[in-house]
C-alpha cells in the first residue's frame, strides 16, 4: 500500500491506491459491500480511514433519492441485550454508506406513535424492527413505509423477512441441561404472555417436560425475577421447583439476587438458567448458566437482509442457533 496524505481533496483513486485495489472495487465496497469479501471490505474501509476520504452523502443521496439512514426500533434501550446487536447492524450498514439511527418504542410515546414517527420513507430508507409487540394492525394502518425487516422478535401472521434465534431450541437445551442434573421439578420465569419470545421459550420447555410446568409471571426484567423469588420462597419446600429457567438473563439475575439476600444457596437449593448471554452475567457472585444468542451476528445478518430487501432482491429469513453456556448457577438437584 502507498501512503496518501490526508487532505480535503482526497479522491476515490487515492483510496484505491492506498488499499491496492481498483477504483471500481472501492466504489463497490462503498455502495454494495455485500458483493465483495470481508477482507476486501476491511482493507478498503481502513484505506478510507487512513486517507480521510469522505463520501459526499448529500450529493449521492440526492441522485438516488434516499435519506442515507436506517432506523432500528428497539423495545427498551435500557436493556443491555441490544447493545451488541446494534453494533453488528452499525458495522454492516456503515460499510454500505448508511447511518444507523435508533428509536426506543418504549420512550417514543407508545409503539403506535413510534411507528408513525419512524416508519416514513422521508425519514429512513429502511427499518429494522426489534419490537414484537407491534401488531399486524399497526403495520396495516401505515399509508406507506420503507422496506422493513424484523429481528430478534417477530409478528405472527406477518410475512416480512426476519432474523431470529431458534428460541424454542434454546429453551429445550436449558430444560434438558436441568433434567440431566437430576431436576424433576422444573419452573420458569416468563415474559409478557402475548410476547412471541415467551411463547416460543415455553414451547421449548414443554418439549422436555411433556406439558407446561408451573411458572412465574414476568416481563423479562430484574424486578420480575425478584418477585418470582418471593413467590418461590412462599411455597412449601417440597413443592418448590429445583430447576428454574428464566426467559431472560435480567430476570434470572433478579431471581438469584433476591434469593441470596434471604440466605438461599445457588445452586445447592435451586439451579438457575438464564437466556440471552448478556456479558455481565458471567461476573455475578454466582456466574449464570445461560442460553447465548449470537447477538452481533444477529445484527449483521439483519442489516444484510435489509440491504438486499432495499435493492429489490427477495431476502430470505434467517434462523440462528443458540448455545448453552454452563456456569456455576446450575448443579445437581437437591435430595428430596
Amino acid at each position: 500500500m502507498s501512503d496518501v496524505p490526508i487532505s480535503a481533496t482526497v479522491r476515490i483513486a487515492d483510496v484505491a491506491r492506498h488499499a491496492g485495489v481498483s477504483t471500481a472495487t472501492v466504489s463497490r465496497v462503498l455502495s454494495r459491500p455485500e458483493l465483495v469479501t470481508e477482507a476486501t471490505r476491511e482493507a478498503v474501509m481502513a484505506a478510507v480511514s487512513a486517507t480521510g476520504y469522505r463520501v459526499n452523502l448529500a450529493a449521492r443521496n440526492l441522485r438516488k433519492q434516499r435519506t442515507g439512514a436506517i432506523v432500528a426500533l428497539v423495545p427498551n434501550l435500557g436493556n443491555p441485550f441490544f447493545a451488541r446487536i446494534l453494533a453488528g447492524m452499525g458495522q454492516e450498514l456503515g460499510a454500505a454508506g448508511y447511518d444507523l439511527l435508533v428509536g426506543d418504542t418504549m420512550e417514543a410515546g407508545g409503539r403506535h406513535r413510534a411507528l408513525h414517527r419512524f416508519l416514513d420513507p422521508s425519514r429512513a430508507d429502511g427499518i429494522i424492527l426489534l419490537d414484537g409487540q407491534v401488531t399486524e394492525a399497526d403495520l396495516a394502518a401505515l399509508p406507506v413505509a420503507p422496506p422493513l425487516v424484523m429481528a430478534c422478535e417477530w409478528i405472527e401472521g406477518v410475512s416480512l423477512p426476519r432474523v431470529v434465534l431458534d428460541n424454542a431450541l434454546g429453551a429445550e437445551m436449558a430444560a434438558r441441561h436441568l433434567r440431566e442434573l437430576g431436576h424433576r421439578r422444573l419452573g420458569w420465569i416468563g415474559g409478557p404472555p402475548a410476547n412471541v419470545l415467551h411463547r416460543a421459550r415455553l414451547e421449548g420447555i414443554c418439549r422436555v417436560t411433556g406439558g407446561a410446568p408451573p411458572g412465574y409471571a414476568g416481563d423479562f426484567t430484574p424486578q420480575a425475577g425478584a418477585a418470582a423469588a418471593q413467590s418461590w420462597m412462599a411455597e412449601p419446600p417440597a413443592q418448590r421447583p429445583t430447576g428454574i429457567m428464566a426467559f431472560s438473563d435480567e430476570s434470572a439475575a433478579g431471581f438469584m439476587g433476591e434469593l441470596q439476600r434471604h440466605g438461599v444457596s445457588i445452586p445447592r437449593d435451586v439451579s438457575v438458567v438464564g437466556f440471552d448471554g448478556i456479558d455481565w452475567v458471567a461476573h455475578l457472585p454466582v456466574p449464570l448458566t445461560t442460553i447465548r444468542q449470537p447477538k452481533r451476528d444477529l445484527g449483521r445478518a439483519s442489516a444484510r437482509i435489509l440491504l438486499a430487501h432495499m435493492r429489490g432482491d427477495a431476502p430470505a429469513s434467517t434462523v440462528l442457533q443458540p448455545e448453552l453456556l454452563i456456569r456455576a448457577s446450575t448443579g445437581a438437584a437437591p435430595a428430596d
